[in-house]
């Protein structure tokens, strides 16, 4: 049977717990990794989740920021939680498949920081924060590049191509689409040897967005969308993806995250 994973920055997990039975019951993933949980571990909704059909559970949080969770119908390890960029932040959990068609392939699931408003890392330490990030990224995968059986998805806070914004001319100068955080985003994933499942199945030029602004008046209207939701792998795990789904409408469910939900299918 075909495998099913799903990333999603749900946005605070507890306000929407909802949403994520919603999207179990219509979608059916068999591995969930959630973004920005906003909640340490000890209040995680756990048992909302187990009763979706999800035995087995790791979770790295902390109370009020940040916080990642992948939920498996497969069994798995957890192998790290690791640090990075010098703060101890809950943005990375690794799991390793124990059983099923993905045994021994390990899954990244990744919140990268946002980076603030000004795109300076003089005056403005949050950029800084995440460009050194990016460079531990890179190096990370470097390190790791010669080893199959890899998934790396999350909301990686970068949208690299001109076709995964609404307007590339008029965000160049805008956090998450800067030249200096596309670059460092396409050196991370040579070195990785990561393959972007996500575009490998709906190539550019399409327009693609998995993020819209809570600022918009009518987020569909004026679809000022970006792309910074993704889903890489090794080349071994990409051969064998058969379709992604960027859930657009989840943007409009009731109460919903900035972010949608985007799914990978793997035979």
């Amino acid at each position: 049977m075909p495998i099913r994973i799903a990333t999603w920055n749900i946005n605070s997990v507890r306000l929407r717990i909802g949403l994520v039975e919603k999207l179990v019951r219509e979608h059916a993933p068999d591995v969930l990794c959630l973004q920005e949980t906003k909640c340490p571990d000890d209040k995680f909704p756990l048992s909302d989740v187990r009763k979706l059909g999800y035995e087995h559970v790791a979770m790295h949080g902390q109370k009020g920021y940040h916080g990642v969770a992948t939920f498996s119908r497969l069994p798995f390890v957890t192998t790290a939680r690791e640090r990075w960029a010098d703060k101890d932040d809950a943005r990375h959990l690794a799991t390793t498949f124990a059983a099923g068609p993905l045994e021994g392939v390990t899954l990244h699931n990744f919140y990268v920081p946002a980076g603030g408003d000004e795109p300076d890392p003089i005056i403005n330490p949050k950029f800084a924060h995440k460009l050194q990030f990016l460079k531990e990224l890179t190096d990370w995968s470097a390190r790791i590049a010669d080893t199959g059986g890899r998934i790396l998805v999350g909301d990686l806070n970068i949208a690299p191509h001109p076709d995964d914004v609404w307007s590339h001319k008029q965000l160049l100068k805008i956090v998450s689409h800067t030249p200096v955080e596309t670059e460092g985003m396409d050196a991370m994933r040579l070195a990785g040897r990561w393959v972007d499942a996500v575009r490998a199945h709906v190539p550019y030029p399409e327009k693609l967005y998995s993020w819209w602004s809570y600022r918009a008046a009518d987020w569909n209207a004026a679809d000022k969308g970006r792309r910074l939701d993704h889903i890489w792998a090794s080349a071994d795990v990409a051969a064998r993806t058969t379709s992604v789904e960027t859930l657009r409408d989840a943007r409009g469910w009731e109460r919903p995250s900035d972010h949608v939900p985007v799914i990978v299918t793997i035979a």
